[in-house]
């Protein structure tokens, strides 16, 4: 078991008080990492201040420079990296990989945006422009199921931006954030980025920091009503990336065998603890049974066990409160008496927060695995017979993250995209972001942006200059 330390102002550091982070995939401690509080987060937040007076000043070439470095160190020691991701989150090693190469691409991308002056009026008598100015100081807060990838979207816009960040990683998933942190401690001038760890009773701390001037969340609905209660008080700028119960939908010319293995992937990435992951599958009923029978089948060839263990496909849930979680909406779906194609019992090894691949057969939708996000192993199969029908059905949600539409007629499939109330749609595939493409949620999926020259100007607040010409002064 190895101790990780915070990085405050360019120094790794502890207070020699500790947390333990447990291996979902047997329970067993890890790692521990600093139970930081409110000391930490002052000196912290008091590091950011102070390097932002500095940092603010660079030209988009350092700060570039800065964040390529950061996108080469995380490149550079990929195989500890993803290994000790598996170990912590659980998920199996290749998609551990993919997370870690995808945080260094994403930086590296991301470095390349800049936020150019807008000419708003330029003749005899004036010249008036808007520029982008940084917003301080950034409290961001990341959660568990994708704790690299979140970061990195958190750490490199602000950086971009101007701003200086003190990050808090979650609780159950510090470990690879904190060795990062150590990886790119002199890549990064001191102060720039500070990444602390503690219970969740510091994300409040951060929020009501009067020296924190914005706060960039990715978590839960609940939790973000939270965060922009605690961000009020001083009208902190908010970035909020909520929950998702998003909805796929097939359409009746959609090749049964080719999407079958690509909806079951879509839902069980990551043991479905994916915002973006389809959650409700709305099948057409001409198609309906063959397809439902396709994917029961693909998801039986999938092995559900440690993502450290070569040939493993779905690891196990992160941790013991979103198992329970889990197992307890299976549970209400079987008290209700609805039929499960594949799954609906617990793993009986007792080791390990193992849920097996369950998907359901054509539920209400007035049913909980249904109405709410399970963010679980858990897919619901439903049949639709018209498509104003299953339009209303998938906007019938308090969420709008994403969709997808699964169709041979793509015209079709976006003119159905353009009526789904959510922040993003794909059509056949999904969960694809780009770094250069705003991501955000409708309705209480989310507030504001990431990713893209949206995601960037989060972090800025617009400033205009106005010069009068031939002025008399």
């Amino acid at each position: 078991m190895t101790d990780y330390k915070n990085l405050i102002d360019g120094e790794m550091v502890d207070n020699g008080e500790w947390l333990e982070v447990l291996n979902p995939a047997n329970e067993q401690v890890v790692g521990r990492v600093p139970a930081a509080g409110k000391d930490e987060l002052d000196r912290a937040v008091a590091a950011a201040r102070r390097a932002f007076k500095s940092w603010k000043k660079t030209s988009h070439e350092e700060r570039q420079q800065v964040i390529q470095g950061i996108a080469a160190a995380i490149k550079e020691n990929a195989d500890e990296l993803f290994r000790l991701l598996t170990t912590e989150q659980g998920k199996p090693h290749a998609q551990a990989q993919q997370e870690i190469y995808g945080a260094a691409g994403l930086a590296a991308a991301q470095s390349t945006l800049t936020l150019d002056d807008v000419v708003n009026q330029d003749d005899d008598t004036r010249l008036s422009r808007t520029r982008r100015v940084p917003v301080g100081v950034v409290g961001g807060i990341v959660p568990w199921n994708f704790p690299i990838m979140m970061a990195i979207q958190k750490i490199v816009p602000a950086l971009v931006a101007g701003c200086t960040i003190v990050l808090k990683p979650s609780p159950f998933t510090p470990l690879t954030t904190l060795r990062i942190a150590e990886l790119i401690k002199d890549v990064v001038p001191a102060g720039t980025v500070n990444i602390i760890t503690g219970e969740d009773t510091l994300g409040p701390l951060i929020t009501g920091h009067p020296d924190i001037d914005k706060i960039t969340f990715t978590g839960s609905t609940a939790t973000g009503k939270k965060i922009m209660e605690g961000a009020a008080g001083d009208l902190k700028r908010i970035t909020l990336e909520l929950g998702g119960n998003d909805a796929s939908i097939v359409l009746p010319d959609a090749d049964v065998q080719k999407v079958a293995e690509q909806l079951f992937w879509s839902s069980f990435s990551n043991a479905g603890q994916v915002c973006i992951a389809a959650k409700r599958i709305y099948i057409h009923e001409d198609i309906y049974d063959d397809l439902s029978k396709a994917i029961a089948e693909y998801a039986k060839t999938v092995v559900v066990g440690d993502g450290s263990q070569q040939g493993t496909g779905v690891g196990p849930i992160q941790n013991k409160k979103q198992y329970e979680r889990v197992l307890e909406l299976i549970q209400d779906a079987k008290d209700n008496g609805y039929k499960f194609l594949t799954g609906g019992d617990k793993d009986p090894s007792g080791t390990g927060y193992y849920v097996p691949i369950t998907i359901l057969d054509n539920p209400p939708e007035d049913a909980r695995i249904v109405a709410e996000e399970q963010f679980g192993p858990v897919m619901p199969l439903m049949k639709f017979g018209s498509v104003d029908e299953v339009i209303e059905r998938a906007n019938n949600s308090e969420y709008g993250l994403a969709g997808a539409v699964w169709t041979k007629d793509t015209d079709k499939g976006v003119e159905i995209a353009e009526q789904l109330e959510t922040g993003t749609v794909w059509i056949n595939e999904f969960m694809q972001l780009s770094p250069f493409a705003p991501f955000g949620g409708h309705k209480q999926s989310g507030f504001g942006a990431e990713y893209g020259i949206d995601g960037l100007k989060e972090f800025t607040y617009p400033q205009v200059i106005t010069v009068k010409r031939d002025a008399a002064v």
